[in-house]
């Protein structure tokens, strides 16, 4: 089965710098194969027949060794993706001005997140909770530093838990884990 892992802050203003060719080989040690990245900002792809919890672990050590840094990360299969795909809302199809998901990561207490969001005072911005994460969509870009994600989220203390990719990168991601692309671009 196709895996996904999605990393949060890696080589962001030359913070936490992770060589996505690397970070491949290390990744094939473990024994997965057909092992991909897309863009230099940490979404890392493979093979693997090895349950969920197993392949958790093997990540986990696997940062814990190499990139102490990095201390949340989001694991998901293609079969995971499609069924979150399947059940956007239909605004999620709409020619919006952003829209972005909020991967939750290992680290993150869902039922906190999603309860915390519900209260925040939505402007102009439309919010639908997955398995996966947050997906969240703002009409118009110039209300956009009046929303609620502009003006809240970094406040929240979920935030820096989650892992963020706009709406293109998901679809990307869609395209990575059904074998529609090879990737490999750090």
């Amino acid at each position: 089965m196709k895996y996904a892992v999605l990393l949060r802050g890696i080589n962001v203003g030359g913070n936490n710098k992770v060589v996505m060719s690397e970070l491949r080989e290390l990744v094939r040690q473990l024994g997965y194969e057909q092992v991909e990245t897309y863009i230099n900002s940490g979404n890392l792809f493979f093979d693997s027949s090895e349950d969920y919890q197993q392949i958790h672990d093997n990540i986990s050590q696997l940062f814990a060794k190499h990139y102490p840094f990095v201390r949340s990360f989001s694991l998901f299969n293609k079969a995971d993706y499609e069924a979150d795909l399947a059940n956007l809302p239909t605004w999620w199809d709409e020619n919006l001005a952003r829209k972005d998901v909020l991967f939750y990561t290992d680290q993150v207490d869902q039922a906190d997140a999603q309860r915390r969001i519900e209260a925040l005072p939505l402007r102009d911005e439309v919010v639908h909770f997955g398995q996966l994460g947050v997906y969240w969509g703002k009409y118009e870009e110039k209300e956009y530093l009046k929303t609620a994600y502009h003006q809240h989220l970094l406040k929240e203390p979920f935030y820096k838990l989650v892992t963020i990719r706009n709406g293109k990168t998901f679809a990307k991601l869609g395209d990575c884990l059904t074998d529609e692309t090879h990737v490999n671009e750090s």
